[in-house]
């Protein structure tokens, strides 16, 4: 018996028929606009999502900051544990007549935020950034709180202290600009 060779296959060419390019691209969902306005050029893409929206753009500074409120985190709080009569004495500019174990609560508590701080610095997450800010924010907010109510009932207003409530405001202000600016959306690309 002899074997006919079987005709050659015809092969469509889907590259070059722009109709039948359309119809598997809309069946696919590819190629139309999400809710977000991105296009999606393959159904990976869009299953997986678009890694650029999801990377941070960080204010500039932003981790130099973090990283000088780490370290000035960590010197308060070891000064703290460390020396907590002589730091009462350069804030209040009087000999501290109650016992140091407040003042080294409020070193542990300050070396607390600091391994906050430090965590901050090396995360690329927003949110755990975002929380790492408000945190030190809601610190120097209730410092300089706790700051002034401590020096109205003292009724003196060393140099110091003055210096500490401005540094205070100082830095709350940075801390509250940074997460401003780092929790607004980015423009689209």
């Amino acid at each position: 018996m002899a074997t006919k060779p079987h005709p050659p296959l015809m092969k469509k060419h889907s590259q070059t028929d722009l109709v039948s390019r359309l119809k598997t691209r809309k069946i696919l969902g590819v190629g139309g606009e999400d809710d977000d306005g991105e296009v999606h050029r393959s159904k990976i893409s869009q299953m997986l999502g678009n890694e650029i929206k999801f990377a941070v753009r960080e204010p500039v500074g932003l981790r130099l900051w973090i990283l000088f409120s780490a370290v000035v985190f960590t010197v308060m709080a070891l000064m703290a544990l460390a020396f907590p009569n002589q730091l009462y004495e350069v804030v209040f500019d009087q000999e501290q007549t109650v016992t140091s174990v407040s003042i080294r609560l409020y070193g542990g508590a300050i070396l607390s935020l600091s391994l906050i701080m430090w965590n901050g610095l090396y995360t690329a997450e927003k949110v755990i950034i975002q929380w790492t800010l408000l945190s030190e924010a809601c610190y120097f907010a209730i410092q300089f709180l706790v700051t002034s109510v401590t020096l109205v009932e003292l009724g003196s207003l060393p140099n110091a202290a003055i210096l500490l409530l401005l540094s205070r405001i100082f830095f709350l202000t940075v801390t509250l600009s940074y997460y401003y600016h780092l929790g607004r959306r980015p423009k689209k690309i």
